[in-house]
């Protein structure tokens, strides 16, 4: 009964309705309340702000779900680890990845995947920041490696990866061809905003020296495939990964400057919390994709 009471609150948290909630349990409105008062005379505060127009937690609440979350997907996992070891890798796989990574890395391995096991579901959580994947109740993230958290387990499933800045022809036409990277300063740059609402300062190496170079520019984006469209019209130059625009680069529709500049470093990792209990369903999708897309998999 006080599991059915915990996940019944999980529900009303995520849906912040009484009957979206019980729509997603099948059960009555009515069953909810019930099961949520019972919760709240067993814990001894209010949990759940309830008004004729919304549903929201209470400060106890908010505290109370936030500590829930990891340990109802700890409960759920020990139930999908032992039926996985009874019919094979099953049960839904939950993963935290930038759109870029889908793109790039997921779409075109996702159709053998759920081919091979049938009995596996993917959720797919679309997140250009870096999550906590423990507490949005993942059981694993994609991310390049460099910006993985150094508590986590990171197994690397994708190849190195390059900045490439690009124009079109016709920009670099009217504008000149930066030779250095001082010379960005006399072009217009797209300019990348970070989920933080931070600028990405574009990071180069020069005569084995890592450096920093703050660009100018009429036009700001936060998303890649946007700054590459950009460039296709001649609006600037992009600074992207390699992996976004080797098809324009093919076709001559954009063209590479300062390669030299930008050195190759770790592609994508998916990366968890602990190696403890490593679920069958992750497992089979980090064997899958390790073999599909690393020809000498490396682990960090």
């Amino acid at each position: 009964m006080e599991l059915a009471g915990l996940t019944t609150l999980l529900a009303v948290a995520e849906k912040r309705s009484f009957t979206a909630a019980a729509a997603s349990l099948r059960v009555t409105p009515s069953a909810v309340s019930q099961t949520i008062r019972a919760l709240e005379e067993r814990v001894g505060v209010r949990l759940v702000q309830r008004t004729t127009r919304s549903v929201g937690l209470t400060e106890a609440g908010e505290r109370f779900v936030a500590r829930l979350r990891p340990a109802l997907a700890d409960v759920q996992g020990a139930f999908d680890s032992v039926a996985e070891l009874r019919d094979g890798p099953a049960g839904t796989l939950r993963l935290n990845l930038p759109r870029m990574a889908f793109g790039r890395l997921i779409e075109p391995h996702l159709p053998a995947f759920l081919a091979a096991y049938p009995r596996i579901q993917v959720d797919l959580v679309l997140q250009d920041s870096l999550a906590d994947i423990v507490a949005t109740g993942c059981d694993a993230g994609i991310r390049i490696g460099e910006t993985v958290e150094r508590d986590m387990i990171a197994v690397r499933i994708g190849k190195d990866e390059e900045s490439a800045i690009v124009g079109a022809p016709e920009y670099f036409a009217a504008r000149g061809v930066p030779r250095r990277p001082r010379d960005l300063a006399g072009h217009e740059c797209i300019k990348y905003r970070r989920s933080s609402g931070e600028i990405y300062r574009w990071e180069l190496t020069e005569r084995g020296r890592d450096i920093e170079v703050t660009v100018e520019g009429r036009l700001t984006a936060n998303d890649g495939e946007v700054m590459v469209r950009l460039a296709r019209a001649g609006l600037g130059l992009a600074n992207v990964l390699v992996s976004f625009v080797e098809d324009d680069l093919a076709t001559g529709r954009l063209v590479r400057v300062l390669a030299s500049y930008c050195p190759p470093f770790p592609g994508l990792f998916l990366y968890y919390p602990s190696r403890v209990q490593l679920a069958p369903k992750l497992q089979a999708f980090l064997d899958f994709m390790r073999a599909r897309t690393m020809r000498r998999p490396a682990r960090r």
